[in-house]
């Protein structure tokens, strides 16, 4: 695993090493740059099954996007990815998966149009910054959480433009909004209007009308 390597406290090809990284954006750059119209980034668990509710919903939600003139943004993997590539797919839009090596749970799925797999986590998930007008947010463990708050502290702090974030499943998200609200913001982490960063449904219409509403 080269991010493996790269992060270890040892000496080693310094000027290579960053060549190698460099490469890796740019592809990512052209990748992003064949992308032909407005673009809906969506994060989620790739340990989602085809026969679980939120594979349906995330399948929807991509369906809309792309009927809606979206591109599909995701992460190029199983799960959650998959179902919102397949969305795209099914309405005859277009299909996006920034994909990623690790050592297990991460493969291509069949229903992208452009694909790249990178080897290093922070030249991806640039690249679903650059190439997103908003952001879904679908269950998730670890991964999707690290997705969630870096899109949140970049637009909180006006790396990027103030792009919708919506939550998906309101069961799964409530807690972690009910923790923000409760603890983060009585204690000054947080400003009033860090609050209104996060949109929240349960509803495949209402998160693409949440979307098209910000990025018209």
């Amino acid at each position: 695993m080269e991010d493996r390597r790269l992060l270890e406290r040892r000496d080693g090809d310094l000027i290579g090493d960053a060549e190698r990284i460099g490469r890796e954006f740019l592809e990512g750059f052209e990748a992003v740059e064949r992308i032909d119209r407005p673009a809906i980034t969506v994060f989620g668990s790739a340990r989602i099954r085809e026969d679980n509710p939120i594979y349906a919903e995330a399948r929807e939600v991509g369906r809309l996007l792309a009927e809606a003139g979206f591109a599909v943004v995701t992460g190029g993997g199983p799960g959650v990815m998959e179902a919102a590539n397949r969305g795209a797919r099914d309405a005859g839009g277009l299909s996006v998966g920034f994909n990623i090596e690790l050592p297990h749970e991460q493969f291509s799925n069949s229903y992208l149009d452009i694909s790249l797999t990178f080897k290093h986590f922070y030249a991806r998930k640039t690249m679903f910054v650059k190439a997103a007008e908003g952001f879904v947010i679908f269950p998730g463990g670890f991964g999707t959480l690290d997705e969630l708050f870096e899109s949140l502290t970049l637009i909180q702090t006006g790396k990027v433009l103030h792009f919708p974030v919506v939550l998906f499943d309101s069961e799964y998200w409530q807690p972690l909004l009910d923790w923000i609200h409760g603890r983060l913001r009585p204690d000054g982490l947080i400003s009033p209007e860090d609050l209104e960063l996060l949109e929240l449904t349960d509803e495949p219409e209402r998160a693409v009308a949440l979307l098209r509403a910000v990025t018209a």
